[in-house]
């Protein structure tokens, strides 16, 4: 599936336990409509991943389908990427891609190693198209610089009260995605009284509320982790729900700023 086809809203799957839980979900995902799903080496669920879309019954052409490798906590060595690569493609049970992330800037990570063996797996068909995760601004520019294939997507923490403006402008000047993950700020959205005040003015809920907030937005994607069919649904019915600009100016008024994803190895940290 082409970049600009990418669906404004899938399915997250980090976990730190229940692996084995995401063949359901994400089959249970793909019946009530998604047609994005989110996954990563290192959450161990790349099998599971697959299995429920081989379950599905959905077409490969129908479904975005994404992943990650490179992270700090990952072998092999940076000389092995292509391997890597391919033991993404094995897990999920696909012949390719439809976005490949590097995710994070760390660790085993060097610009000149790993993005030519990404560049490699575009120009062979295995990765349709070719993301980071995790970036700033100085290290998006060296990697654009290294990279033959357009950016397509750059992956990071986004949610109200994390607004991430200067990650935003960047992607809407280079047009590529942002894909805001937490972007329910693993669940504290449904306590900040601005989006609890906003959703009973229009009927929905906390969490709706924060998703189509990010959807106001040029280039911004978001993936929400859930499992519940109730949950699910009341995710993906978040791109129904229009914010008026009163409503996005008290949001992006928030007197709040909270990492919840903040490794000694991200790059803010540096």
């Amino acid at each position: 599936m082409p970049i600009d086809a990418l669906p404004r809203i899938g399915l997250g799957t980090y976990s730190d336990d229940n692996r084995d839980q995401w063949d359901d979900t994400v089959e249970r995902a793909l019946d009530v409509g998604y047609r994005y799903v989110d996954t990563a080496q290192v959450y161990e669920n790349e099998r599971y991943v697959g299995d429920g879309i081989a379950a599905s019954g959905v077409d490969r052409d129908e479904l975005f389908l994404a992943t990650k490798t490179v992270h700090v906590d990952v072998p092999p060595e940076a000389e092995a990427v292509p391997e890597a690569i391919d033991g993404c493609l094995d897990r999920l049970g696909v012949d390719a891609v439809d976005l490949l992330y590097v995710h994070w800037p760390a660790g085993v990570y060097d610009p000149d190693v790993v993005l030519p063996a990404f560049d490699e797996a575009v120009a062979d068909g295995r990765v349709r198209n070719v993301g980071l995760s995790n970036f700033a601004p100085d290290l998006l520019d060296e990697a654009r610089e290294v990279l033959d294939a357009p950016l397509a997507a750059h992956q990071v923490e986004m949610h109200p009260l994390l607004q991430q403006d200067e990650l935003v402008d960047y992607a809407q000047r280079h047009d590529h995605w942002l894909v805001a993950y937490s972007p329910l700020a693993q669940g504290e959205v449904v306590d900040v009284p601005v989006l609890r005040d906003i959703a009973e003015k229009h009927d929905a809920t906390p969490a709706q509320v924060s998703l189509a907030w990010l959807l106001s937005k040029d280039n911004v994607a978001a993936i929400p982790k859930a499992s519940s069919e109730a949950h699910l649904r009341e995710n993906l019915a978040a791109r129904d729900l229009e914010l008026d600009d009163e409503d996005v100016a008290r949001i992006e008024a928030i007197d709040r700023e909270k990492r919840l994803i903040d490794p000694d190895h991200g790059p803010w940290n540096r």
